[in-house]
């Protein structure tokens, strides 16, 4: 298996037959969970933003190697895209330092696999119009930062 490969399916996850989109969305749930329980909020906003950068070029070349555009067992943009939702679900609360909320990062999920399937613009929009690494990771990228303002927005409401 290419490096690339082994990056883009985050080490075969893509390759499941049922639904690995979400399943790497819940994979990546409790990995969001440590990362935030060891750094915070801002943690796991570089973890995704390098997942990002690596699913780039992963993807970009599995696309080239394969001749399929946003090949579904690319699923590393989901962990990115799952990642940055989750981000927002962790708030910081000043000299109390960073909450986790359980059911924050529940709605997470929940949002970005809404965002990710159904693809409201401008997730639409980058899934249709960027190509490449960049056209497969910048759709869950959006996705997750819609679905992290849609739980900021819940959260000012309704603490969780």
């Amino acid at each position: 298996m290419r490096l690339s490969t082994a990056l883009a399916s985050v080490f075969g996850i893509g390759y499941f037959k049922f639904a690995p989109g979400t399943v790497m969305s819940a994979v990546a749930m409790p990995l969001a969970f440590l990362i935030a329980l060891s750094g915070g909020a801002g943690a796991l906003l570089a973890a995704s933003i390098a997942v990002f950068v690596i699913g780039i070029y992963a993807c970009g070349d599995h696309v080239s190697a394969t001749g399929r555009e946003d090949p579904s067992e690319c699923v590393i943009d989901e962990l990115a895209g799952q990642w940055l939702a989750c981000a927002f679900a962790v708030m910081s609360l000043g000299a109390a330092g960073a909450v986790i909320s359980l059911p924050a990062l529940a709605l997470a999920f929940i949002f970005f696999r809404l965002f990710d399937i159904w693809k409201p613009w401008p997730v639409s929009w980058a899934d249709q119009k960027l190509e490449g690494g960049l056209g497969v990771m910048a759709d869950d990228m959006l996705a997750g930062l819609m679905a992290g303002l849609v739980v900021v927005l819940i959260r000012i409401g309704v603490p969780l």
